[in-house]
């Protein structure tokens, strides 16, 4: 049975058109299941799920009006249409009200009944196609999205799931790379704006004259090369977000229109005298310190208290190190899922996970993503990420004996950390070896036994399998 097949569920109580619709389904395609009446289209239903069911409305017992609720009831998805020569306005609007996809009139030419049932069933593929991206959209922008178990990724989440139900604007700070625009994304997809738009605008990418316009829109005639009227980045948003990336780049000039816009929510397109009221959202994002521009005289002050309502500040990767291998897992998995062929197995070595926590990301989340996508790549046909498949710097900023951990601001768990350490030298010792035990625990100075007890105590799966495969010492 092919998954492409269309299954039909025809119930009409009229053999000859009953058949003669079957015949002609059949030879378009469809897979065809008949039914004589009510009764028996309810025991089709229970034995095996249609994708459509197309029913006469009259029928001898159980009328087509039941046999679409029994239909429904058990398969949501199934698309139902319903043919009769007893149509009345008010049986039509129960029946789409009930769920049904069309409604036809009898004496139907079977060109119609084609064209009904491919308009449905794409109807239905653009809805199952729009719920899965919405799902994805979710898994990748909902609170599940912002990886990590440290405490300021703890408080994030809170955070953001307390500001989402808010229409509050709200500063976003961090270095680069820390997922200024990800925190963004999950606060509107938490937020009651969800099914409107997310427009997001990188400030420092367009050039001064042109952020203006790309900001309010303009009017035809405004400047060289307008030649046509031009929605900006406010009204496309309105009604949802809008996300200002590097705020902090904007011209003092433009940050009072930007003022207005905020405090009135209306403004006027370029060369435009037409006011235009809008409902926007305003997330704003800036890597630099906005006091100390304040301070400068680069940066209004009364603007900085009007986007600063709800300040969310970002922590450097270096001050989280615990999250690393949790960033790393899910880097993998999306990553390795989207190549060609894809990948859904890919292990990271203990010596690559150890490089990895103790270098100290000066590019943050975004330089952590782009070396494992490399790692990837240059790891074709592979089941593992090995030390070697990590960018020279990552390599040579490893550390050794003299490296100094950074201590978070926030303080962190050094439990957790000093046992992922020694789990990462237990395995390192163990590769190098060849999973002898013996020139292991030389190696990390400690007896065999007390080896053995910590990849015990550590369920050290690496571990486990050099004891299983290793030559006894």
């Amino acid at each position: 049975m092919s998954e492409n097949e269309t299954h039909l569920l025809l119930v009409e109580d009229e053999a000859p058109l009953r058949e003669s619709w079957a015949e002609r389904l059949a030879e378009q395609g469809y897979r065809v299941a008949q039914a004589e009446s009510g009764e028996v289209a309810r025991e089709r239903l229970a034995e095996f799920a249609f994708d459509v069911v197309i029913t006469d409305l009259r029928l001898p017992g159980i009328d087509g009006a039941t046999v679409v609720e029994t239909a429904l009831e058990r398969y949501p998805e199934i698309v139902a249409v319903v043919v009769t020569g007893y149509a009345t306005v008010e049986t039509a609007v129960t029946l789409i009200k009930q769920g049904v996809a069309d409604f036809i009139e009898k004496p139907c030419p079977f060109d119609r009944l084609l064209h009904t049932l491919a308009t449905a069933l794409e109807r239905r593929r653009l809805r199952s196609e729009n719920e899965y991206l919405r799902a994805q959209l979710q898994q990748r922008y909902g609170l599940e999205g912002i990886v990590g178990e440290s405490p300021p990724m703890h408080k994030l989440r809170e955070l953001v799931k307390t500001v989402a139900g808010t229409t509050s604007t709200i500063l976003v700070t961090g270095e680069t790379g820390t997922g200024k625009e990800l925190v963004a994304r999950a606060i509107h997809h938490n937020s009651p704006r969800r099914r409107e738009h997310f427009v997001a605008l990188n400030c420092s990418a367009i050039p001064e004259t042109l952020l203006e316009a790309e900001l309010f829109g303009h009017v035809r005639g405004a400047f060289t090369g307008a030649v046509a009227n031009r929605k900006g980045r406010f009204e496309q948003a309105n009604r949802g977000t809008l996300f200002l990336d590097e705020i902090a780049t904007m011209s003092i000039n433009l940050q009072a229109r930007l003022l207005r816009a905020l405090q009135e929510r209306e403004f006027e397109r370029v060369g435009g005298d037409d006011t235009i009221k809008v409902d926007v959202r305003v997330i704003a994002a800036t890597n630099a310190d906005l006091a100390e521009q304040v301070e400068a005289g680069e940066f209004r002050e009364d603007l900085y208290y009007r986007l600063n309502v709800i300040p969310i500040h970002l922590t450097p990767l270096r001050d989280r190190r615990e999250d690393i291998p949790l960033l790393v897992q899910e880097f993998v998995a999306r990553l390795g899922a989207a190549q060609t062929p894809p990948r859904d197995a890919v292990a990271v070595s203990q010596e690559a996970m150890r490089q990895m926590m103790m270098y100290r990301w000066p590019g943050n989340v975004r330089q952590l993503e782009n070396v494992i996508e490399r790692a990837l790549a240059l790891s074709p046909g592979r089941d593992r990420i090995e030390a070697d498949d990590l960018p020279d710097e990552v390599r040579r900023g490893g550390g050794g004996a003299d490296a100094k951990p950074a201590l978070p601001d926030a303080g962190m768990d050094l439990p957790a950390y000093l046992q992922h350490m020694e789990a990462g030298l237990i395995h390192a010792a163990l590769e190098r070896t060849g999973g002898n035990k013996l020139q292991a625990a030389r190696l990390l100075n400690i007896k065999r036994t007390t080896l053995v007890e910590k990849a015990k105590r550590l369920d050290s799966s690496a571990a486990a399998g050099h004891d299983a495969g290793a030559p006894s010492a």
